[in-house]
């Protein structure tokens, strides 16, 4: 009785190598381009990152250590930028999710035509953040925009919507909130429709208002799936180019100049690509905190 045990045990194991080595085969393309998109260019923007090269001086040596985090960390712009991040992502996320919880606990209700709605709420997300600035800007123009116009018929002001260092930044944080709150959305409404039904039977049998089930019920249940599309949206945010670039470039003056766009005007435009490359790892850093929070609040929730 031993033989064909130890046999059949022989079997799985080169019956399960070769498993693994027809995965690895379908998964090798995809890996190969991955490593050439993802790690060749991490890899040559370390090694510009603690050299001497620049677009005007085109060598990689001498190496000059941490000389270039040095100087994005002595910069007062390095310090504008980031807290201007931080700033832009924390409001841009409490609006998105806020409005993305009101827009889901109605879409939560039995209503007719639910299907055109959810075809409304997607077109945003679809679109390309270049596309939708683009349309944003003609919309915004101070002159002949269609904004503008509505508000003059009505006999009220007129701003410069992208040209005011007051209304530039909140003008980019509508626009991110617009077209990005169809994601919280979709998120927040799976979780919804996922919430158990019994505890709802049992608060409304006791007399509990809608209120009171929306504070003591619903919120706790769905806070995790709330906490995953925070997180989520963090990470986009922290990333957020298109938008600024597109609407503002930075301006006016500095009062739109995020991280990202800082290290853009380091590499293209100051032609400093090695200090560039030292301010983008400082954006890589927090991404990448703010991936493992991801990570950790995944794999709790599944243990």
């Amino acid at each position: 009785m031993v033989q064909p045990t130890v046999g059949m045990s022989g079997n799985g194991r080169r019956l399960r190598r070769k498993i693994q080595a027809t995965g690895w085969t379908f998964a090798a393309p995809g890996l190969a381009l991955l490593l050439i998109v993802v790690a060749v260019p991490l890899v040559l923007a370390i090694v510009l990152a603690f050299s001497s090269y620049t677009f005007l001086h085109t060598n990689v040596l001498p190496f000059t250590g941490l000389a270039n985090v040095k100087e994005n960390v002595q910069d007062p712009y390095f310090w504008h930028s980031l807290w201007l991040t931080v700033g832009y992502s924390a409001v841009t996320v409490t609006g998105e999710v806020l409005l993305g919880m009101g827009i889901a606990l109605l879409l939560n209700q039995d209503l007719r035509f639910k299907g055109i709605y959810y075809a409304i709420l997607t077109i945003p997300m679809a679109m390309s953040p270049v596309s939708v600035a683009l349309i944003w800007h003609m919309l915004l123009q101070p002159n002949l925009g269609i904004v503008n116009h509505v508000l003059g018929t009505l006999g009220l002001p007129e701003p410069d919507w992208l040209g005011s260092t007051t209304l530039a930044f909140w003008s980019v944080v509508l626009v991110d909130i617009w077209q990005q709150v169809s994601f919280v959305v979709l998120i927040l409404t799976a979780g919804l429709s996922a919430l158990p039904t019994e505890p709802y039977e049992a608060a409304a049998i006791d007399g509990a208002s809608i209120a009171q089930r929306l504070y003591y019920l619903t919120l706790p249940l769905i806070r995790p799936v709330a906490a995953v599309a925070v997180i989520i949206q963090l990470i986009n945010e922290f990333r957020a180019y298109d938008l600024f670039y597109v609407l503002t470039k930075g301006g006016p003056g500095i009062a739109t100049d995020v991280l990202s766009y800082f290290v853009y005007r380091k590499a293209f435009l100051g032609l400093n690509i090695n200090e560039a490359s030292a301010a983008s790892f400082g954006l890589l850093i927090v991404v990448l905190l703010l991936t493992i929070a991801f990570y950790a609040l995944i794999s709790r929730r599944a243990h």
